[in-house]
């Protein structure tokens, strides 16, 4: 065999390549420039085929022209019968990719399942259509693999695969003695989300579960044994964080091999003052939002708000969404105690069942557009006439203002504030919720009567939709809302890594995060005087509820009472310290990896 690493291939195998779902797709579509630059073209990501998503994402390479052994893999696999696209990604890096529509297995399902059954104890129940998709796919994946293998001679293979959705092909390559060498990785057990949202003492209560009752209970037994399958079956078997870690080896019965980091493409502004405006710019358009919301109720000064926000997957003791409420409530009491002059408004972004934008709101947000049109047509009637005043004057003083207004237009601004201003409430939620009286957030808002009075300091905007350009309340995308706000807060329960705290470090944003988050416990490990570089973490892991939501509202209160320039400074520092978590950095650890698989290959 040949033993060079600079001749190894590498195929990595994800259920969201071309296909985003969750937080996968951004550790995968992330990471590829890194992968390119190290590997070239010995490189080839492999994920479903989804006609929607592939045709905004792929591009077709044809395969009788292209003369590489993952062309010939892909013929071959079409000559059986299976339909397989072989392009590029249309992602920084343009890797190459073969997208297996898993649906041309669907005839042989009944056999898949079978083999499943019989080799590895691993029972799918009919109806299940995710389960169904995932076996196929896991079938033709390994399929592919054996293709390859006819393809590329002697040269060595490592094959990375990622989460259980791609489970199925790794114990069958074993079986079939499919010559690569596997790499496993899990970003989250499947039971452990599922343990986390039930179990108030999840972690202390973690090497004592029956795994497989546990997956019997929640009805998810089929897909923890093929994780389980998959993490004995790997050659390398690695997780995203050490919390992750402890959580493999109680459930999943190995321990991970290596811990992989998540990472970002952190794109460095030559100039600190080039983000730090782009932070003004979209503050501007948050401010005319929070206008558009409030001020037809009550007003508050502007230059002295602060935005939080908190985002992510509606899970809401997973996402801690329930100790950022109690510690917003502290505060919420601690600020009006002190009678401050500061007012927080904090957004919960997140995806809930809706009916639609709440009416009210909605006028709310046109009828001060009306207010806004009305003013400029104002300013520029009054910039004419106060030009040809000032230039005919001669004393010299500064004219009546109010005589250069025609009256069509006073009244008219008249009319359009009078229908604007009110005398409610402005709302907590912006739509209205299909499950309203259920819904976690709005009852204890409710209950703790957080919602949105004037004397109240701290005023929450629940938004149960994802932030897009298309959005008529925000009309921009969610990096940029992230850029416009001051403060992230992401105090997880259950949290594998944790995305939402580093984009706002790539944005120059402080955040929050926990100790039982990965990316929480890989900065208390790795990054010194992190609050000095505003990446808060708040311990939970040896923390009462009450405890944890102290130290989460003090971190809050401490936040609020930095000066314009100490928080100036602090996004500063929070954005070169981004650059830790660049994949150029991290992407060393994903080459370990490979480096151990390739070794175990050679050696085998």
């Amino acid at each position: 065999m040949n033993t060079n690493y600079s001749d190894c291939l590498l195929t990595e195998v994800a259920w969201e390549v071309c296909n985003q779902v969750g937080g996968i797709y951004t550790v995968i579509r992330s990471k590829v420039p890194t992968m390119t630059e190290v590997w070239g073209d010995r490189y080839c990501l492999v994920g479903p085929y989804f006609h929607n998503k592939a045709i905004a994402e792929f591009e077709a390479i044809d395969t009788y022209e292209a003369d590489d052994v993952f062309a010939q893999a892909v013929l071959r696999m079409r000559n059986l019968g299976y339909e397989v696209h072989y392009g590029h990604w249309l992602v920084s890096g343009r890797p190459k990719v073969v997208l297996i529509n898993h649906f041309s297995a669907f005839y042989r399902l009944g056999e898949i399942k079978y083999s499943l059954w019989e080799n590895h104890g691993i029972s799918s129940p009919e109806g299940d259509d995710l389960l169904n998709q995932v076996i196929a796919f896991g079938f033709l994946a390994k399929v592919f693999h054996q293709q390859l293998d006819e393809t590329k001679g002697e040269l060595p293979c490592v094959s990375h695969f990622h989460e259980w959705m791609t489970g199925t092909a790794i114990p069958e390559m074993r079986r079939e003695h499919v010559k690569t060498s596997i790499v496993f990785t899990t970003h989250a057990t499947l039971l452990g989300r599922y343990l986390a949202m039930n179990d108030p003492n999840f972690y202390d209560n973690l090497p004592y579960y029956d795994w497989n009752k546990e997956a019997v209970n929640f009805n998810i037994e089929p897909a923890v044994k093929i994780e389980r399958a998959a993490a004995h079956g790997a050659n390398v078997f690695t997780t995203v964080s050490e919390v992750t870690a402890r959580e493999c080896q109680s459930l999943l019965g190995r321990n991970p091999d290596m811990v992989l980091p998540n990472g970002l493409n952190i794109e460095r502004f030559t100039a600190l003052h080039e983000f730090q405006n782009l932070h003004k710019e979209h503050k501007d358009q948050i401010h005319e939002f929070v206008i558009g919301h409030f001020f037809q109720s009550y007003t508050f000064d502007l230059d002295k708000t602060l935005y939080f926000f908190t985002s992510g997957r509606y899970e809401y003791k997973n996402k801690g969404f329930d100790i950022t409420l109690e510690a917003l409530a502290r505060l919420n009491w601690r600020l009006k105690e002190e009678n401050t002059d500061t007012t927080v408004v904090m957004f919960f972004i997140t995806k809930q069942p809706y009916h639609t934008i709440n009416p009210q709101v909605l006028q709310s947000r046109a009828v001060m557009e009306e207010v806004r049109s009305n003013c400029d047509a104002i300013v520029q009637q009054l910039g004419d006439k106060l030009f040809e005043a000032a230039a005919s004057s001669g004393d010299l003083k500064l004219p009546d203002l109010n005589k250069f207004v025609d009256e069509y237009w006073k009244l008219r601004l008249r009319r359009t504030l009078l229908s604007w201003k009110s005398h409610e409430l402005p709302k907590v939620v912006t739509h209205n919720l299909v499950y309203d009286n259920q819904d976690e957030i709005l009852n204890f808002l409710r209950h703790s009567n957080m919602v949105n009075n004037e004397h109240d300091k701290v005023k929450v905007v629940y938004h149960p939709d994802f932030i897009a350009s298309t959005n008529p309340l925000f009309g921009m995308e969610y990096g940029q809302f992230v850029r416009g706000c001051h403060l992230g807060v992401f105090p997880s329960y259950y949290e594998p890594w944790g995305y939402t705290p580093l984009e706002c470090m790539a944005s120059g944003v402080p955040a929050i995060t926990s100790d039982l988050s990965g990316f929480g416990d890989y900065v208390l490990k790795n990054i010194p005087n992190n609050e000095n570089k505003g990446i808060y973490v708040t311990n939970r892991f040896h923390k009462s509820y009450h405890d944890a939501a102290q130290q989460l509202a003090d971190q809050m209160y401490h936040f609020v009472h930095l000066s314009r320039r100490d928080r100036i400074t602090q996004r500063n520092r929070v954005e070169s310290a981004s650059e830790h978590f660049d994949w150029q950095n991290l992407g060393s650890y994903y080459d370990k990896a490979h480096r151990l698989a390739f070794s175990i290959a050679v050696n085998a």
